[in-house]
């Protein structure tokens, strides 16, 4: 199963990223959680900074500005791939991480892994 890091993770179920936290545990993903409140969402601890090392994906729960100062760390860790869900479009990012061969996709993870795709 992929890694998979949320950033913008909530504690607040009705927030989509607290949303895709929940789905991606239960369809058995390691999740890591950063978000701008320590806490934990169904058991995953969320930080306030990016403490690992590697991750398959990163999801952006995050509006373009809250982005920025996670760039260095972003392509740092260099995931396979970023799933921009909506609200999240960043064409800095976007060109940022493409220019550092990672993949750019512009979803919704819990569509993607409601249907079979993530």
């Amino acid at each position: 199963m992929k890694s998979t890091l949320v950033l913008g993770a909530s504690m607040n179920p009705e927030r989509y990223a607290n949303k895709a936290i929940f789905m991606l545990k239960q369809k058995g993903h390691e999740v890591f959680a950063v978000g701008n409140k320590m806490g934990s969402a169904h058991g995953i601890e969320i930080h306030k900074e990016i403490k690992i090392n590697s991750v398959d994906t990163i999801t952006l729960y995050l509006g373009k500005s809250n982005q920025v100062p996670y760039y260095d760390a972003i392509l740092k860790l260099n995931p396979r791939r970023i799933i921009f869900n909506p609200g999240t479009k960043n064409d800095e990012l976007e060109r940022l991480a493409i220019y550092n061969n990672i993949e750019v996709l512009h979803a919704c993870t819990l569509v993607l892994l409601s249907i079979g795709e993530y």
